[in-house]
């Protein structure tokens, strides 16, 4: 094992973040480039790194100093991307997987950082962690390009759960508010309910009761409701923060990744259909390489679980180095401006403002 002390943070007290190494596509390999570009831009962080011991220490021997950074420790079993969730959980308990959640319950690490599967990480996670207070269903953030100033628009629930009543969208309203305020600075997040239009007789009953209670909170929890969006409002800069259920949440974020994919194969073809489109292609290179850049998903991977007590983010499973690179990143920042702790207060505060609302309107109309 490393000594994680060997090198003096920049700020004191070093953020220690903890990583499964085991369960993402790349392998062991792009965990640990990631690691490594994290570490060369923020001498603040420190690492405990969790899975084939033999393995990762044969990737650290080549970055010494990322390895005087890390602790290694051994785990014998790996969560595989095709086991389901309560298979997970009964015979998971000696993977990297629960190794790296444990870190965090315990208190050895600020943060928890795994590319493996969704539904265990969410489910183990839950389990060690537990549910913040009045949080019945936590939620899997995501950032999306967009035209805003900051680029990019945060979506919740994009799969934790596939239902969600109008207190769940509730709370996800005040904590996707929360993860805009400390992930991206906004001091007042507008937010929007994903509907089917935006006018306000539209939707089902859930989403109109939704709405109701989101715009009670929304001026005592420091954010701005907008209403109903929908989906082309998503990338646009109409609102900083989409709020709706898992089922929904998650078909929308397919279908943009397969458009995205789609696009960007006809281009290419059409780019190589005849010699002055070949031309063409290489006159833009530069302009082609700045659109390829700005849309790159490895800049924005890693999905963070809201309404936990501490800070998990899921890394997508085929993430390279660079997408590694770039959860981490998202996570130490997280890490550093107590997210996991400003986000409980202010579901609790949202959750006693609605309270009361509802409370002297139920008196009112007796």
């Amino acid at each position: 094992m490393a000594n994680t002390q060997n090198r003096t943070p920049r700020g004191g007290t070093p953020t220690v973040i903890s990583i499964d190494a085991m369960g993402g596509d790349a392998g062991v390999k792009a965990v640990i480039g990631g690691m490594a570009k994290s570490a060369n831009k923020n001498p603040d962080i420190r690492f405990i790194v969790h899975g084939d011991e033999a393995e990762i220490d044969l990737h650290l021997k080549r970055k010494p100093e990322l390895a005087a950074i890390t602790e290694i420790r051994a785990a014998q079993d790996v969560v595989s991307m095709d086991d389901k969730p309560s298979a997970a959980l009964r015979s998971g308990k000696k993977s990297s997987m629960w190794a790296a959640i444990a870190a965090l319950k315990t208190g050895e690490a600020q943060a928890t950082v795994s590319c493996g599967n969704t539904g265990a990480l969410m489910a183990m996670s839950t389990i060690q962690l537990r549910k913040a207070p009045g949080v019945a269903r936590p939620a899997i953030a995501i950032l999306w390009p967009s035209t805003n100033k900051q680029e990019y628009n945060i979506l919740l629930d994009a799969g934790a759960d596939i239902k969600a009543d109008s207190e769940d969208l509730l709370k996800y309203a005040i904590m996707g508010a929360s993860y805009a305020r400390n992930g991206m600075g906004l001091a007042q997040p507008r937010v929007g309910l994903l509907n089917v239009g935006t006018e306000e007789f539209k939707g089902r009953a859930e989403l109109q009761d939704a709405a109701k209670l989101i715009g009670t909170v929304a001026t005592s929890s420091d954010f701005e409701f907008v209403g109903f969006v929908e989906g082309s409002d998503i990338p646009s800069d109409r609102v900083d923060v989409i709020v709706t259920d898992g089922f929904t949440g998650n078909i929308a974020l397919k279908t943009a990744e397969g458009t995205a994919t789609q696009v960007s194969d006809w281009l290419k073809v059409a780019l190589k259909n005849t010699v002055f489109s070949r031309i063409g292609a290489l006159l833009a290179l530069g302009t082609l390489r700045r659109l390829k850049n700005r849309i790159d998903p490895r800049k924005v991977n890693g999905g963070v679980f809201l309404g936990l007590n501490g800070t998990v983010v899921k890394s997508h499973g085929g993430a390279d180095a660079t997408g590694v690179s770039a959860a981490i990143k998202l996570t130490f920042s997280l890490a550093q401006n107590d997210f996991s702790e400003k986000l409980t207060a202010r579901v609790a505060s949202g959750l006693a403002v609605s309270t009361d609302v509802l409370s002297n309107s139920e008196e009112a109309s007796k």
